[in-house]
């Protein structure tokens, strides 16, 4: 009833645009791209029990029609719409993809998978209201933009920059669309499975997800955020962060920040009490075309009875606010952990859009429970990417990650190497 509402609202007020509308702005404005991925995924877990799947992956072709229009004066209120048509077909062979990439069900990958969503959108100076499809950039929710298609939302969404260097959001979410998912859902709890039964919307887990935040510019350098967000029956979040972003001259500049999470249970609990916090530290160096970065992390306090992890919701949505993120995430009870990176830009040596990231991870004092041995976890990450600068080819991209992840005394987890490649290409009418 609630999605229904919110497609209700869109049809109404795009028919009053299309009735009363002044046309110019709201087509010569609009930006419409066709965006193309082929994306190939291998992982290979080392799982002792021989009877159940090692290998995972696929490669897949995807197309998006990426369509937002211009505004169009309705009075005092600019009014416009965006369209967002995503569908991907399956290249390889059947594969144990475990909704890594493509809808996964009877122990077969789908052939292909698609979805549609919508927006209507209003703005008013520099408020604007988005009501449909939504794709969030906050510390307490984030898109997924890591496989073949993103991970989206439905809801309402408000972002005002009216106030001098301060960005206001609000918004509420009704329910999410996996990456690996062709509908939506109610929110549940990583690493609980988002539909137990695929292609059956399942209700109850939560009536959706609260958000308000504040983004405030003190200096040209130093940055101050607040973000609360209320997974309703499931958790609630605090954030507060601090960046200081400098740049010392032509050769160098610094990039840092400090994030900090207080977790509780929401309502009526439904995956138990929390009580748990994560400090985050991150800081970068940049000098000429190399760039060093170091991460420390920390969790504290009770996850909950049925997630022993840092608060994510069930879909795989990422956490890229937390300085070691990745495919071992390091976000298990009292877990610590640091990471190493080093970036080069071959610009210098010729190679303009290549770029190449070597990172280490490590986590250790994960605790398993009383009596049992603390756990550790690592992962090595080399990352190459190149953007073609220039030319019949401009924008188009590669991409290749390899993945190193060990576990060690970790129950339930098992080491694993994961290949990937991607190529993009946008083409703009």
């Amino acid at each position: 009833m609630r999605r229904q509402k919110l497609w209700i609202a869109m049809l109404a007020a795009t028919a009053t645009l299309g009735t009363s509308a002044t046309y110019a702005d709201f087509i010569d404005d609009s930006n419409v791209q066709l965006k193309f991925k082929n994306f190939y995924l291998d992982r290979q877990i080392e799982q002792p029990d021989q009877t159940k799947t090692q290998d995972f992956g696929s490669w897949t072709q995807g197309i998006t029609l990426d369509a937002k229009s211009g505004y169009a004066d309705i009075g005092p209120v600019k009014v416009g719409v965006d369209v967002l048509v995503q569908h991907a077909v399956r290249l390889s062979g059947d594969r144990g993809d475990d909704d890594y990439i493509l809808p996964f069900s009877n122990g077969k990958q789908a052939r292909d998978f698609g979805k549609v969503g919508a927006t209507l959108k209003a703005k008013v100076s520099q408020t604007e209201l988005r009501v449909g499809e939504i794709l969030p950039v906050t510390p307490v929710v984030h898109f997924d933009p890591s496989r073949q298609l993103l991970t989206t939302y439905n809801g309402v969404w408000l972002e005002s920059k009216d106030l001098d260097k301060t960005k206001i959001t609000l918004g509420y979410l009704d329910s999410i669309n996996a990456r690996y998912e062709n509908q939506a859902q109610d929110f549940k709890l990583w690493p609980n499975p988002l539909n137990t039964e695929r292609n059956q919307v399942k209700s109850g887990d939560s009536d959706g997800m609260y958000v308000a935040g504040i983004d405030y510019q003190a200096t040209p350098e130093l940055g101050l955020s607040y973000f609360y967000g209320d997974v309703t029956h499931i958790y609630r979040q605090n954030y507060l962060g601090v960046a200081y972003n400098k740049t010392l001259d032509e050769q160098n500049k610094v990039v840092t920040h400090v994030r900090y999470f207080d977790n509780r249970e929401s309502g009526d609990a439904l995956y138990g009490d929390i009580d748990s916090q994560a400090l985050s530290l991150k800081g970068a160096w940049t000098h000429g075309n190399h760039t060093v970065d170091v991460g420390y992390q920390q969790m504290f306090g009770e996850h909950g009875e049925k997630a022993s992890f840092f608060p994510t919701l069930a879909g795989w949505v990422p956490q890229p606010y937390l300085a070691n993120w990745s495919v071992a995430s390091f976000i298990r009870k009292d877990e610590k952990s640091w990471s190493l990176g080093y970036t080069y830009n071959f610009a210098d040596v010729g190679v303009p859009g290549l770029t190449a990231t070597v990172r280490h991870y490590d986590g250790w004092n994960i605790d398993n429970g009383a009596g049992n041995k603390r756990g550790k976890e690592d992962e090595n990450n080399l990352i190459v990417n190149y953007v073609v600068p220039e030319g019949k080819f401009k924008g188009l991209g590669l991409q290749y990650m390899y993945i190193d992840t060990n576990f060690e005394d970790v129950p339930g987890f098992f080491d694993l190497e994961e290949h990937r490649a991607a190529i993009t290409y946008s083409y703009k009418f």
